[in-house]
C-alpha cells in the first residue's frame, strides 16, 4: 500500500467517524458503521486503531494539532504581542466552538462511564497544550511592559476565561450556535479590551 493512498484511507475514515459521531452521538458510533461510510473493512480499522477509544483519541489529537498549529503560527509572527493576542482570540474561540471540538467533547462526556480516556486525551491534548503558548505570550507582555503581569500563567487562564466563558460547555449542550467571524472579532475584542483594563501597567 503506498504511502499516498493510505493517507488517504486514513483521512477518509476519520471524516467518517466524525460524521458517524455527530449524527449518532459517541455510545452509538459503531466501528462497523465507520468502516462502512470509509468504504473501508472493519478489519482495517481495528488493525490501524485497535477499538473505538483509540480511534476517537487519534481524532482528538489530530483536532489538537491543528489548533497548536494555528496557535503556532500566530505567535511566530512576533511583533506587538497584544496585536498577536487580539489574533489569537478569534483562532482560539473558532477552535474550542467548532464542530469537531464540539463532537469530541460530546464524546468524552459519553465514555466517562466507559473507559473515561477521552477525556483525558482532550485535557492532555488541548487546555494543557493550548495554555502554555499563551502563558509565554504573557511572559513577553511582562517583559516589554506592555502590561503589568506578575503571573503570566494567571493572566493566559483569565484571558481563556474571558474569552470563552461559558460558551463552549453551551455549544456542547446544544444551546448556543457556533459564532460566526465577526461574533468571534468582536469577542476576542473584548477579552484583550477587558485583559489591558486588569493589567493596565500604569494603574500598578
Amino acid at each position: 500500500m503506498s504511502g499516498d493512498y493510505a493517507a488517504r484511507r486514513l483521512a477518509a475514515i476519520k471524516e467518517a467517524a466524525f460524521a458517524v459521531l455527530a449524527e449518532k452521538g459517541y455510545k452509538a458510533a459503531s466501528m462497523l458503521e465507520i468502516a462502512r461510510r470509509a468504504k473501508a473493512s472493519n478489519e482495517t480499522l481495528y488493525k490501524w486503531f485497535g477499538n473505538k477509544q483509540a480511534l476517537f483519541a487519534a481524532l482528538v489529537e489530530d483536532n489538537a494539532r491543528e489548533a497548536r498549529e494555528l496557535l503556532e503560527a500566530a505567535l511566530a509572527e512576533g511583533g506587538d504581542p497584544l496585536d498577536t493576542l487580539s489574533r489569537l482570540g478569534p483562532i482560539l474561540l473558532a477552535v474550542v466552538t467548532g464542530e469537531k471540538a464540539v463532537a469530541l467533547n460530546r464524546a468524552a462526556a459519553g465514555d466517562v462511564f466507559e473507559t473515561a480516556t477521552l477525556g483525558r486525551t482532550i485535557a492532555d491534548n488541548g487546555r494543557e497544550t493550548i495554555l502554555p503558548l499563551l502563558v509565554s505570550l504573557f511572559e513577553r507582555m511582562a517583559r516589554d511592559g506592555s502590561l503589568a503581569v506578575a503571573d503570566p500563567g494567571e493572566a493566559a487562564e483569565t484571558f481563556i476565561n474571558l474569552l470563552i466563558g461559558d460558551l463552549q460547555i453551551r455549544r456542547v449542550i446544544g444551546v448556543a450556535q457556533m459564532p460566526n467571524q465577526s461574533e468571534m472579532t468582536a469577542r476576542g475584542a473584548r477579552a484583550v479590551a477587558q485583559i489591558r483594563l486588569i493589567f493596565d501597567p500604569d494603574r500598578r
